[in-house]
């Protein structure tokens, strides 16, 4: 047999296999849209969106809070907590509540959750203002950054 002929096989085992199990096939499709799009968005079972960008938790906030006026948020809390910054806003019938923690100096986590009506979270919307931060990071002028103390080159005299 060639080698397209077992893929072809393959396929077809695998969609008799799991046949009426639509949960499989999802997971597998929803894994490969996944790494195929590049996305970097994770998501817990209850909505909430967590990206980790490579930025310091000053730049992710001005991002964020462009992002959040792009869209049409309204910012009511902006506030200093525990390790980072917490962004509260409404969008309609959603209240959106965003927390920045500083990993590192150059790292920083976004927790996007949107609620609807206290009991019900919107992934959609949380994922979006996840996408709209980073396209606002895309925005912003870059900033120059210093080198880490263990990253220093040793310069050598010439010759």
């Amino acid at each position: 047999m060639k080698t397209r002929d077992w893929g072809v096989a393959l396929v077809v085992m695998a969609a008799v296999l799991c046949q009426g199990c639509a949960g499989v096939a999802l997971t597998l499709l929803g894994v490969g849209a996944g790494v195929s799009a590049g996305t970097g968005t994770n998501y817990t079972l209850d909505g909430i969106a967590y990206r980790t960008f490579t930025e310091p938790a000053a730049r992710v906030r001005a991002a964020t809070l462009a992002a959040l006026r792009s869209m049409d948020v309204v910012v009511s809390t902006d506030e200093a907590i525990d390790g980072g910054r917490r962004i509260v806003g409404q969008a309609g019938d959603r209240t959106i509540d965003i927390e920045l923690d500083g990993l590192t100096t150059r790292t920083t986590r976004v927790r996007v959750t949107a609620r609807h009506h206290w009991v019900l979270r919107d992934r959609s919307t949380a994922g979006e203002i996840i996408t709209q931060t980073e396209h606002a990071l895309d925005d912003l002028p870059a900033v120059a950054q210093r080198p880490v103390a263990s990253q220093k080159v040793k310069e050598t005299p010439r010759q």
